[in-house]
């Protein structure tokens, strides 16, 4: 059963006279990683934003587990359901890493017992030392900062993972362990893994590749 669902979904800005999306239809499952792929101007950002109901479509409805997301609690929804990963990590720089993890815990509201054991055992899942957890943001390395924000999104195990472009700014092999702890994530923990990418070798590894072409195309999945 799906997660996320999208039916007939559509947006446009300008009141109507720039398309961005049309007609989409698409289901997400736990237990997969997931590939949004496309050209400059498909609308691969306007679906994150979508996804993570930071935005609410023009036309058509979002679905989480079979509730429509424009009439749910949407911060509820952001803060406790969907982590979501950014090409330029988004964290804190004056603070740790594992203080990083701790506050998104904090901000989620939810019940967490021993968050800052919590924490590192987050971070240990991502391949990062109790060193460099006590490390503060400005003195990691791009991959290490990544697998941070990754252990933050899945801070208050959240069972959607939104990426964007999560390796951009890494080289081919911090890229691949990037992917493989996603991997990991969806196959171990069945969580449901959504990567917004332009690299081919991350559409690659993953479980389906979800294509959007430019509204002027038609937009259509392939």
């Amino acid at each position: 059963m799906s997660v996320l669902k999208l039916e007939n979904v559509e947006y446009s800005y300008d009141n109507g006279k720039t398309k961005v999306l049309e007609n989409i239809n698409y289901e997400f499952e736990k237990g997969k990683v997931y590939a949004v792929v496309g050209k400059s101007g498909a609308g691969k950002t306007t679906l994150l934003s979508l996804l993570s109901g930071l935005t609410v479509p023009t036309k058509g409805k979002i679905l989480f587990e079979q509730k429509d997301v424009s009439k749910i609690d949407r911060y509820r929804y952001r803060s406790r359901f969907v982590g979501v990963v950014f090409q330029s990590y988004n964290l804190l720089p004056h603070l740790t890493a594992m203080e990083n993890v701790v506050l998104s815990m904090d901000v989620s509201g939810k019940k967490i017992g021993n968050k800052k054991a919590k924490a590192m055992e987050l971070l240990h899942k991502v391949d990062l030392s109790d060193d460099l957890a006590k490390r503060r943001i400005l003195k990691l390395s791009g991959g290490e900062q990544q697998r941070v924000a990754i252990a933050r999104a899945l801070s208050y195990d959240a069972d959607i993972i939104l990426a964007d472009e999560p390796t951009g700014n890494l080289d081919i092999s911090t890229q691949d362990e990037i992917i493989n702890i996603f991997k990991k994530l969806a196959e171990k923990e069945n969580k449901c893994v959504i990567i917004v990418s332009h690299s081919p070798e991350v559409a690659k590894n993953v479980d389906e590749i979800y294509k959007l072409a430019p509204y002027k195309n038609e937009g259509k999945i392939s």
